[in-house]
């Protein structure tokens, strides 16, 4: 068992973040390292452990000493996807290995084409994939990723196949979309919002409870007729089970006060993301819900690694 220091934090925090630099989740994770770790008067430094849709840094971070210098980003695919996907084969339980602290920021996700593709609008889009089954291709960071599945959800909601080309990181297949040797991408949109804005992609539909004040021209999946796709994702922090309950608080309590920084807030508005921090309490629930949801989802997209 690990008791709490006085002063805590006498040294450098960790924070894994669990994908590759320079995504969505990496670029958070750095916004929050630098004003929570104001609050603390200590360093916060963002180490990245990609791999396996995000597994290999949660698995490492439930494996960490729970004295509060590790930390991890946590993820719909690392907290919701991934226990539908790997089953058993998952090295952690995302809810009896981890100490929710809170949540951080919801971040919608985009469904976008290469400009190449002759579809306006996500109508057109389906219109062509039925007329030409398994013809157009999707990147994903990977196979059972978030991205996969919600777009094996969406294609069996919209009775249409695609193809899937499974990529070992979200960067390696957004550039393959860009060069216009994949079709199509989902993707969160703080990292397809530049691409968007400069006409290198087109965006077709958000997965968001409401529009997106980023992209306030684009419809969400739920008007275009397919509420079952729910709203896009999140990330909050995490730190190993077993953490002491007065450092989940002082953490708790750093990160919310860093989260009413006007710049920090500007900083996640301008990415397309939206601050939701809460209580650890609050978060837990999150996490469940979105446990839930993808064992819904791989089950009717019928995904499963083996």
């Amino acid at each position: 068992m690990v008791t709490a220091q006085t002063g805590y934090p006498e040294q450098a925090i960790k924070l894994v973040v669990p994908f590759g630099p320079g995504g969505s989740t990496d670029l958070a994770a750095r916004l929050i390292a630098e004003y929570a770790g104001r609050e603390l008067g200590q360093s916060i430094i963002v180490e990245n452990r990609a791999g396996a849709g995000g597994s290999v840094g949660m698995e490492y971070v439930a494996k960490s000493k729970p004295d509060g210098y590790t930390l991890g980003m946590a993820t719909m695919s690392t907290h919701g996807a991934n226990s539908a996907v790997y089953g058993n084969k998952l090295k952690y339980d995302p809810i009896k290995d981890f100490a929710p602290i809170t949540n951080v920021a919801a971040t919608p996700s985009v469904f976008a084409v290469n400009p190449k593709i002759a579809a306006n609008n996500l109508q057109q889009f389906i219109a062509l994939a039925q007329a030409n089954p398994d013809k157009y291709s999707f990147a994903t960071p990977g196979t059972g990723s978030l991205g996969h599945a919600n777009v094996e959800y969406f294609a069996a909601l919209a009775n249409i196949r695609l193809l899937h080309v499974p990529y070992k990181g979200a960067g390696a297949a957004m550039n393959d979309v860009l060069a216009g040797q994949v079709d199509t991408i989902t993707d969160n949109l703080p990292t397809a919002l530049p691409h968007i804005k400069a006409g290198r992609l087109r965006a077709l539909a958000i997965l968001s409870d409401k529009r997106s004040p980023a992209l306030p021209d684009i419809p969400t999946y739920g008007e275009l007729g397919f509420p079952q796709m729910g709203s896009g994702g999140w990330f909050g922090i995490v730190a190993p089970a077993g953490t002491p309950p007065s450092i989940i608080t002082k953490l708790n309590k750093a990160i919310l006060q860093a989260m009413k920084n006007p710049e920090l807030i500007k900083k996640l508005d301008e990415s397309g993301a939206v601050a939701i921090p809460g209580t650890p309490a609050e978060f837990a629930a999150q996490i469940q819900q979105a446990i839930d949801r993808y064992q819904r989802i791989a089950k009717i997209a019928k995904i499963q690694i083996d």
